[in-house]
Formats: structure tokens, sequence, C-alpha cells
């Protein structure tokens, strides 16, 4: 794996594993800012069953910030494009104000396209491209 641009801590692993828990304690620590690396706690009122565990975010009365968590409506079209376009926005954000970012999550798309640095465009919808694909 070639080495990340960023200065990042990263979390990955699998729903229930305790990336948030150890990400938050991490964020305490070092004063951080957890990056969520999650496809599906992007969306807003998809709480069951997507270890959102906003309540986790908190230690000892002091809230850790999150990022990319409730961000999309439900049922709107988010792809690896946005996430890594959106992380790129947190990230710089985080580090300007001289914060450690953490990245944490298990959508490992989502975490490739950061680390690896995926050199992706915005691809417009088109029915008829998507016709011609689904034909071969």
């Amino acid at each position: 794996m070639q080495n990340s641009k960023y200065d990042i801590i990263t979390i990955l692993g699998a729903t229930a594993g305790g990336k948030t828990s150890l990400a938050t304690n991490i964020a305490y620590k070092l004063n951080g800012e957890i990056i969520s690396a999650d496809s599906r706690q992007v969306y807003k009122g998809m709480d069951i069953g997507t270890g959102k565990d906003l309540e986790d975010y908190e230690i000892n009365n002091i809230k850790i910030p999150y990022h990319l968590i409730d961000i999309v409506d439900a049922g709107e079209k988010y792809n690896v494009f946005e996430y890594q376009k959106d992380f790129l926005k947190v990230y710089e954000d985080i580090k300007k104000r001289n914060k450690l970012p953490i990245l944490s999550g298990g959508t490992g798309m989502y975490i490739d396209a950061v680390l690896k640095g995926y050199k992706l465009i915005n691809v417009p919808h088109s029915e008829e491209l998507k016709n011609e694909l689904e034909k071969k």
C-alpha cells in the first residue's frame, strides 16, 4: 500500500468492533476530531443497524467532534466520489484548527479512496450510458 499524503490516524474494522470507542478515546487524549468512513452513517435517519452510537462521542462530559455523519437525506445518492470530496473539506478544516484528524469506519472503499488517493472524477448520470452498459 502506498503511503497516505494525510497526517491522520485510521481505525478500521467491522460493525460493533469497538472503533467508535477507540476513536473517541484517542480524540479525547490527543485533541482530535473523528471523520466517519461509513457508507450508511452518512444518511440522516438511518440510526438502527448503522452503529452511529452518537452518545458514545462524549467522554467525561466533553463532546468529541465528529464529521460525515447524518449529512445526506435518506434516498439521496451518495458515492465514493462525494465522500472523498467531503473528506478533504473536513480534513483540511480540522488541520487548520491544529486538531488531529481520526478516520474511523468500516467502508473499505471510502478508506482506500482517501489513503490510496484514488483519482476519481464526477460522472454525470446518463440513462443512455446505463442502458448500454447493462446490455454488455
